[in-house]
């Protein structure tokens, strides 16, 4: 699954399965490695509802949307109702906050587009408000109402709260690699303290924020807005919550764009090591890049890719041991746990190499570590002013109960740590015990791994990174061989997506598809 707002955020939205201090995950086990039962692809399809809308969400599709100023030039925004829990209707309703912005024309009307920016937590309204109305490609917007709902528990959307702006900052600097029994304490009291805070201030929320039940909100939204079929672009997390609406809602489908997809038959053990290996990947492009240019701190021309990881990883263990100033207004300092958080936030977008090379030669050569701090801030949406969105008790809150943890306590952890050490030298230790998190979650998760086939769907197009960080490859190719009427579109490069950042090759296949209704060949592959 943002501000800076860095490329990640505004542009192609993200993905916090693991990294930092928050992540999803699996159920726990006793042996030295993965169990199968832990690691394997589930076999179970996610099942279509009912075509025929029930009697009792009736009054929720039969809203209408009232449209009010949103204080942003060009846009619209609307409350909607969705039932707190889809099983018991009557039981309460959440609040849906919608933005829109309306085609601008020439050209015939084709509906509204959603939008979501991944995550999961980032809020669909501030990126459509920030970027998608004013920055998709013009044809698109001239013929598309361009529309966003905030998942439920997300931003405008009744969010989830946890901690305040203090106790995240220091929840954020905990040290996430600990190297002996009273640190690894320090880190479960961290993750318990987060997930009890979350209990106490959402209580009832928590229980329904799945993705189920956001997708189910998308079709409410969908119908009280008009349209018959659902046109969409997600991205990260969103490509997960776009094929969770075409699995329910098949014969819904219109246009759906997945991009950087998600594979939703892994458990979060799998995933948290897949995704580790891609930030590996994404670390070593970075290092070859950074090797040739001359401010590179890490290395010089000809310096192997694992001399610059060890280089890293030594300058890591420093801070741990003394962490450096920053200049932060409130006294924080650059540790270990802010500076890795820093480094794999610029791992989502190539363009960031620049201002992480100088971010790190501040900090390893002068002492400063404000360029880190900067660049961790943005990745956890922290202001000036010490206060942090809600995206991180939100991708907590939903990854939590979408899969089981990952690992059930410490001594699992430290079991796996040999597999996500090999998965990548640099982060592989820090989020391995990110995979810890969930253990401690007050409440239950309700979902499984699962295929999603959609059968009766209309065309979808999943886009899949060869070298992105946070959505790995390979979870394209593995969506798109289990949607039935997929056709993958795959970007030979680097970075988290590819729609939007700068490929000619990508940006014209799915402006066509949208336009057009027509997919890419199969096959498909851009640079």
């Amino acid at each position: 699954m943002h501000t800076r707002r860095s490329s990640r955020s505004l542009r192609t939205g993200g993905i916090l399965l693991t990294a930092a201090l928050l992540v999803s995950a699996c159920s726990a086990s006793a042996s030295t490695g993965p169990s199968t039962s832990a690691t394997a692809a589930a076999e179970v399809t996610l099942a279509a509802l009912p075509e025929a809308t029930p009697a009792a969400l009736a009054p929720y599709y039969g809203q209408t949307a009232r449209w009010r100023s949103c204080g942003v030039p060009g846009f619209q925004c609307a409350t909607l109702k969705a039932p707190l829990d889809y099983a018991k209707p009557g039981a309460g309703d959440v609040r849906l906050a919608v933005s829109r912005k309306k085609a601008t024309g020439p050209g015939k009307r084709l509906g509204s587009l959603f939008v979501n920016p991944g995550g999961p937590g980032g809020s669909a309204v501030g990126y459509l408000q920030a970027y998608a109305g004013i920055g998709y490609p013009a044809a698109v917007r001239a013929r598309y109402d361009m529309v966003a709902v905030d998942p439920r528990g997300v931003a405008r959307s009744e969010p989830v709260e946890c901690l305040d702006g203090r106790r995240m900052d220091t929840y954020t600097q905990t040290d996430t690699t600990p190297d002996d029994a009273r640190e690894t304490t320090q880190l479960v009291d961290a993750y318990k303290e987060f997930a009890e805070a979350c209990g106490a201030h959402s209580p009832g929320l928590l229980r329904h924020v799945s993705t189920v039940e956001t997708a189910r909100d998308m079709d409410i939204v969908r119908a009280v807005l008009g349209d018959r079929k659902l046109n969409y672009v997600g991205a990260s997390y969103g490509t997960f919550l776009g094929a969770t609406y075409a699995g329910l809602f098949p014969g819904r489908v219109g246009r759906l764009v997945l991009d950087g997809a998600m594979d939703p038959s892994l458990p979060a053990r799998r995933m948290n090591l897949d995704q580790t290996a891609g930030f590996e990947t994404a670390f070593q492009s970075f290092a070859k890049d950074c090797v040739q240019q001359p401010d590179c701190p890490l290395g010089g021309k000809g310096t192997p890719t694992a001399e610059v990881g060890r280089h890293l990883k030594a300058f890591f263990r420093k801070l741990d041991a003394h962490p450096i100033p920053t200049g932060d207004a409130d006294g924080r300092r650059l540790g270990e746990a802010l500076a890795t958080t820093g480094v794999i936030a610029a791992m989502y977008d190539e363009s960031s190499w620049a201002q992480l090379r100088e971010a790190l030669t501040s900090a390893m050569k002068d002492k400063d570590g404000a360029g880190l701090l900067m660049l961790s801030d943005s990745y956890y949406e922290r202001d000036a002013g010490g206060r942090y969105s809600n995206l991180m008790p939100a991708n907590a809150a939903v990854n939590c109960l979408d899969l089981p943890p990952a690992y059930g306590s410490p001594e699992e952890v430290e079991r796996a740590l040999p597999s996500f050490e090999k998965a990548s030298p640099v982060f592989g230790e820090g989020l391995a015990w990110a995979s810890l998190s969930c253990a401690y979650w007050p409440v239950r998760a309700t979902g499984e791994p699962h295929r999603i086939e959609a059968r009766g769907a209309a065309p979808i197009v999943v886009v899949g990174t060869t070298r992105d960080p946070a959505t790995p490859y390979r979870w394209a190719r593995a969506l798109a061989a289990q949607l039935a009427s997929a056709r993958l579109l795959t970007y030979e490069g680097d970075g988290h997506t590819a729609y939007g950042r700068g490929s000619t090759c990508i940006d014209s296949a799915i402006d066509t598809y949208l336009l057009r209704g027509t997919p890419p060949a199969e096959g498909k592959r851009c640079s």
